[in-house]
């Protein structure tokens, strides 16, 4: 098969990595790619969005299968864009359409499928900013910390968690009335605070059947013991320590079950990843959120413990074959360590050379926002690259992870130093 992926992250260098290993791959391509990827695959330097540069490509390289990466083209209906064309509906496409990507790309679409499937989440109640006001009296109603999210993409910034109550009314105002987040925030969800440990759930569908893969949680704020700022993510375990068989069988009936038969019953055309961000609440699961595709960080440390060739998988779920399919689980624990520019979240520079990437030995470098230049290694964003490491416990996983790290360098380089503390 010939394969094209979409996107540039460290998800896509991991996808890019595990469909090279497959030998059902004859030609792999990326769009746009980093200079991960490039060592895989053969890079395009095209966007996500730009469907008809897409089209283009995989006539002219007679692509099989396109893997979707980030949910931006999900949500413009990348998906809907091949069936509605001729030329290329034959093609599969692993992501799934518009309707169903509203999932990730409206926080309320995500919150009325689960309370219309009764599957555990927070109370919530979303406004505008014509209903602003009523967005005051229903924080009052509430008990601090007060959880505000813009309903629309903010690129996993859109998420403010306050403990005063007149700090969370400007907030709102910000968000509704100052369009904080553009077109993202012009409706805001309030929701209760649910305190416990978070983790991530990753389901694979192919619209009627489901494959769970192993869980992973990942560290979302810049700083050490989890304070700062939220970024994509700084760093991820799998397994989760505290997911036991008990608590992994409740996820299944509570929320993973109704989840695959909602789609059924609502109609929502769904081949692809399903990206539950959960959180333990006593010993119970609740739902946070949905994404309609890999987490990020996540997949570096979830794909590399999947003993399956991964295109064997991703067939399966494009013929709609999964039941098919048994999935396999290296035992060993897998970490990553993210490595971010100075400055991010915030303003950071770009362009810093990265030494030293040949020297590691006992980990993998997954390339996120890295690109190559005049034939070096050069940071293009935030989340520059991820060291993912195995072993026989997540602690020694970590170990090796930050070894590996002593022996890479660029200017003002960060990373957090407490990956797995609060196991």
């Amino acid at each position: 098969m010939n394969i094209l992926i979409l996107g540039s992250g460290g998800r896509e260098h991991t996808f890019a990595w595990k469909i090279a290993q497959s030998p059902l791959c004859k030609n792999l391509f990326v769009a746009p790619g980093n200079s991960g990827t490039a060592n895989v695959a053969t890079n395009v330097n095209i966007g996500v969005n730009d469907f008809e540069a897409i089209k283009e490509l995989v006539l002219k390289e007679r692509i099989d299968m396109v893997v979707v990466g980030p949910e931006d083209p999900l949500v413009n209906g990348v998906h809907d864009y091949f069936l509605n064309d001729d030329t290329i509906k034959h093609i599969s496409v692993i992501g799934p359409q518009k309707v169903a990507a509203e999932l990730e790309g409206s926080k309320e679409f995500a919150k009325e499928f689960l309370y219309r499937h009764n599957i555990p989440t927070a109370a919530y109640e979303s406004f505008t900013k014509e209903t602003v006001e009523k967005g005051y009296a229903f924080l009052e109603t509430l008990k601090p910390p007060y959880v505000l999210k813009a309903d629309g993409l903010a690129a996993g910034k859109g998420v403010v968690i306050l403990n005063d109550l007149d700090e969370a009314k400007a907030e709102l105002k910000s968000m509704l009335v100052d369009a904080k987040f553009g077109q993202a925030s012009t409706k805001v969800v309030i929701e209760e605070f649910l305190d416990g440990i978070e983790l991530s759930c990753f389901v694979l569908t192919d619209g009627k059947n489901y494959k769970i893969l192993p869980t992973a949680k990942d560290y979302k704020r810049i700083g050490e013991g989890d304070t700062g700022l939220n970024t994509g993510g700084m760093g991820a375990v799998s397994p989760v320590p505290f997911a036991t068989d008990e608590f992994l069988a409740k996820i299944e009936d509570r929320i993973v079950k109704p989840t695959i038969n909602g789609f059924k019953k609502d109609n929502l055309p769904y081949v692809g990843f399903v990206f539950i961000g959960l959180i333990k609440v006593g010993n119970d699961p609740k739902v946070i959120e949905y994404n309609v595709r890999m987490g990020d960080p996540e997949t570096e440390v979830v794909l590399p413990r999947l003993k399956n060739d991964f295109v064997e998988i991703l067939q399966a779920m494009a013929n709609g074959t999964l039941d098919k399919i048994t999935i396999e689980i290296d035992e060993r624990a897998a970490t990553t360590i993210m490595l971010v520019s100075g400055g991010y979240p915030e303003d950071y520079e770009k362009g810093k050379e990265i030494t030293g990437i040949d020297a590691i030995q006992d980990s993998i470098p997954f390339h996120a926002g890295a690109q190559l230049k005049d034939g070096k290694v050069v940071t293009s964003g935030g989340r520059v690259m991820a060291i993912t490491s195995y072993g026989n416990t997540y602690q020694e996983a970590i170990k090796k992870s930050y070894q590996s790290i002593e022996k890479l360098h660029f200017d003002k380089m960060y990373y957090r130093k407490d990956i797995g503390f609060d196991l």
